[in-house]
């Protein structure tokens, strides 16, 4: 079996343009009666004369179920489908397809990981989406969200959000934590979805090809916290991603997400099993583990998840990537942004489920 070809990173693909179905033709009467026409012969040249007194007068002669030509099928079809399939995996069996330098595999995202994520996004959690105008049809951009939930599914359903509702089909590019990289099977489907490592180097490579990255600065501390201090944010480290947005002049996008503080309402945390397992935490919530795997099933709770409005950083000098200062005030500008809205959000929501 051929190996996966590996792609230069800013490579653009080929979107295939939208085929016109040509309009349908229909029959058309006496422009000043609105009668049905006759044809008769007048030696060779046909004279057209209204038929007189058979019908009433309308503006057009409408087209009767038998007059109609037969439909085509539509192209999502269901052989259409199945041939895609087909291909599909063809291309996986013989290694016939792309990845990036990150191991990025954007057909698979696209008609495999995508479909399975969005039930769940659609129909469990019920996602509604705002702002998303205010992330830029092109060029690099870093989303910085809040992050909670005890499991990581906060950054799954931004992505979607994001792949499903933007105008222009973005992408978004995740910076993940080393502990994501270590586990069997959530290290290749992290890679796979386009996820890498949180470090300074991968996020400037990724902004300085155009891409659309989203980090959550709050860490295992925002997402293990304790259900008591939920929607209350923790600390955004040192400013790490405000400096990378300014080394490459990207617009920082604050997002706010609410519902996923009680899929997995946190009680305790049994910190001697986090250790011996390599853990930061080990969650201990009203149904997990007391009812084992089914205490693994997240609560089916209404989400919404707001994009703000962008923070320009092009318009400082390159020395101020390096400017403590300037990047504390940076990162408490997008820190009380985010928790402004999360406040705003929770009053206008009627319910945790509803």
């Amino acid at each position: 079996m051929a190996d996966a070809k590996v792609i230069p990173f800013d490579d653009d693909r080929s979107r295939s343009a939208a085929v016109q179905r040509p309009a349908r033709r229909r029959g058309a009467g006496s422009r000043r009666t609105g009668e049905p026409a006759v044809v008769r012969e007048v030696g060779e040249v046909g004279e057209v004369q209204p038929l007189p007194g058979r019908f009433p007068a309308q503006d057009d002669v409408s087209v009767t179920p038998e007059e109609e030509p037969p439909r085509q099928p539509r192209d999502g079809g269901l052989e259409r489908r199945v041939a895609s399939g087909l291909a599909f995996l063809r291309r996986r069996l013989t290694g016939d397809y792309d990845v990036d330098d990150f191991g990025y595999d954007e057909e698979l995202t696209d008609q495999v990981l995508m479909s399975l994520l969005r039930p769940v996004y659609d129909k469990y959690f019920r996602v509604e989406v705002k702002g998303i105008e205010n992330i830029p049809a092109e060029g690099g951009a870093l989303i910085v969200a809040n992050h909670s939930g005890t499991l990581p599914l906060d950054g799954l359903m931004m992505q979607v959000a994001v792949h499903d509702h933007h105008p222009a089909d973005r992408h978004l590019r995740l910076l993940a934590a080393d502990l994501v990289f270590v586990l069997p099977v959530v290290n290749e489907l992290a890679r796979k979805l386009g996820h890498t490592l949180a470090c300074a180097e991968d996020a400037e490579r990724l902004l300085g090809a155009g891409e659309l990255v989203g980090v959550m600065p709050e860490g295992f501390k925002g997402i293990g916290k304790p259900f008591g201090e939920r929607y209350k944010l923790q600390r955004f480290g040192r400013g790490g991603f405000v400096s990378t947005a300014l080394r490459k002049g990207v617009p920082i996008i604050p997002c706010s997400i609410v519902g996923a503080e009680e899929i997995y309402p946190m009680i305790g945390n049994a910190k001697t099993l986090a250790r011996l397992l390599g853990f930061p935490y080990f969650p201990l919530t009203p149904t997990f583990p007391w009812l084992g795997p089914l205490g693994a099933i997240p609560l089916p709770t209404k989400w919404t998840i707001q994009f703000g409005e962008p923070i320009p950083t092009d318009g400082y000098p390159p020395e101020a990537a390096e400017d403590p200062m300037l990047m504390f005030n940076l990162t408490d500008q997008v820190r009380e942004q985010i928790q402004h809205t999360l406040y705003k959000l929770l009053v206008q929501r009627r319910s945790v489920f509803f």
